[in-house]
């Protein structure tokens, strides 16, 4: 009997929270389509902003899915209380937890529906539509494609002037820092680029270096080095953190710790992907909280207030926290997991206090 119970809420809570979460993409993607009329230009015109925002739909996907799987949960056990279908399956012998534990069933596949857009789906088409968008606004003019870029490796400071998805960088300078971070050289290449070895190819390579007994210079017309920056972490430095996986992002903290850098804004980019994919796991079950109060005999658009209402809060408290723990130095995972924390423990009280 449980089983059949279990299916039947999956189905009603899948389906509600499917129906919210087209309507807020639509309206997700409306705006998205307004904002990028005003930056068309060159072969950037109506065609592509609509295919632009049509790839950046599983993205957004992915940051409203907390918010539509809690509207959506209290629109679909909503209707079964206001029908008195969840009274009967108390009557019928199911306690508070049995009943918790079918919602959160539940909220387990919409986790993972989520982890999948998160991670496999959303960032890489994210990326592709921005650099669609790039190289169609600016394709007449090669001096504005690419990107300049600072990485270290070690006691190595690079500055790339133009980097390419081809991984093709223009000008480079080097600067090498000796054991007291002081300044021991300074090189410019006038072109370079990675090899399918991963080693940087550098041609008319002019160093300066700087010494006790004076200043030498040396000049090379083709020079091979050997960098800890692959073209993988090149290019993850080249990529908004919102546009890297979870897989990206930890490589990149990883580098940045190991060269001594700031790896705040990426750690809270992580950490808060973390923790809104888990919130997802939450909210069906503080929905179920919600319905056995006053909203078991309240109408539609009384739970869909709520809903947007602790939607809405979740979301601005969790993008303001974000924004000053990098601004305070905060720790960046209890900054991410603080509002899904509340929440969790919001709906253990209201769960508790159910008779």
């Amino acid at each position: 009997m449980s089983g059949i119970l279990s299916q039947y809420m999956l189905r009603t809570i899948l389906a509600s929270t499917a129906l919210v979460l087209v309507v807020l993409l639509a309206l997700a993607g409306l705006f998205e389509f307004i904002a990028e009329l005003d930056d068309t230009q060159g072969d950037y015109q109506t065609p592509r902003v609509i295919i632009y925002t049509l790839l950046r739909l599983p993205q957004l996907a992915f940051e409203m899915l907390p918010v539509a799987a809690l509207i959506g949960s209290l629109l679909g056990l909503g209707t079964l209380a206001a029908n008195s279908e969840i009274i009967v399956m108390r009557s019928a012998g199911l306690s508070i937890r049995q009943l918790a534990g079918m919602v959160a069933g539940t909220g387990f596949i919409l986790l993972v529906i989520t982890g999948l857009l998160g991670e496999f789906i959303g960032p890489p088409l994210d990326y592709f539509a921005r650099n669609m968008r790039l190289e169609a606004r600016f394709q007449q003019d090669d001096a504005r494609l690419g990107n300049a870029t600072w990485v270290r490796d070690g006691s190595v400071i690079l500055h790339l002037e133009r980097v390419s998805s081809e991984f093709e960088f223009g000008t480079v300078y080097m600067f090498l820092l000796d054991d007291e971070n002081g300044l021991a050289s300074i090189a410019r290449a006038e072109n370079s680029g990675i090899d399918k070895d991963d080693r940087w190819v550098l041609e008319n390579l002019r160093e300066t270096r700087f010494q006790d007994k004076g200043v030498q210079v040396f000049e090379s017309s083709l020079a091979i080095e050997s960098f800890n920056i692959d073209a993988e972490v090149l290019g993850i430095s080249l990529v908004k953190p919102q546009s890297l996986s979870g897989r990206g992002l930890m490589s990149y903290v990883a580098y940045l710790k190991r060269n001594s850098l700031d790896a705040r804004r990426y750690e809270t980019e992580l950490w808060y992907r973390i923790a809104r994919t888990a919130t997802v796991l939450i909210m069906p079950v503080l929905a179920l909280a919600f319905v056995f109060g006053s909203l078991r005999t309240g109408g539609a658009g009384a739970r869909l207030m709520i809903g947007v209402v602790i939607g809405l809060s979740y979301y601005l408290a969790s993008e303001m926290l974000a924004n000053s723990g990098q601004v305070f130095n905060f720790d960046p995972a209890v900054i991410a997991w603080l509002p899904s924390a509340m929440l969790a423990i919001v709906t253990i009280v209201a769960l508790s206090r159910i008779r």
